[in-house]
């Protein structure tokens, strides 16, 4: 599929992307059952784990693990 399109990007198929969506994906689902049953503080937990899951990705992508890298 590279060589039809030498300039695709990847679609983010990589362990970093990978890694980053599956941690926000739990953690919204927590934090959408916890405000289901008004549990804010978990709600606002489940944020923060939203945010670490972003960094995470950036962090596997710097070492090595993203679209453009080694691993």
């Amino acid at each position: 599929m590279t060589s039809e399109h030498p300039s695709d990007p990847g679609h983010g198929d990589s362990i970093a992307s990978w890694v980053a969506v599956i941690i926000i994906v739990i953690a919204s689902g927590v934090a959408t059952w916890a405000y289901y049953f008004n549990m804010f503080g978990l709600v606002w937990a489940s944020g923060v784990v939203v945010v670490l899951g972003a960094v995470a990705g950036v962090v596997l992508a710097r070492l090595g693990y993203g679209i453009k890298g080694k691993r």
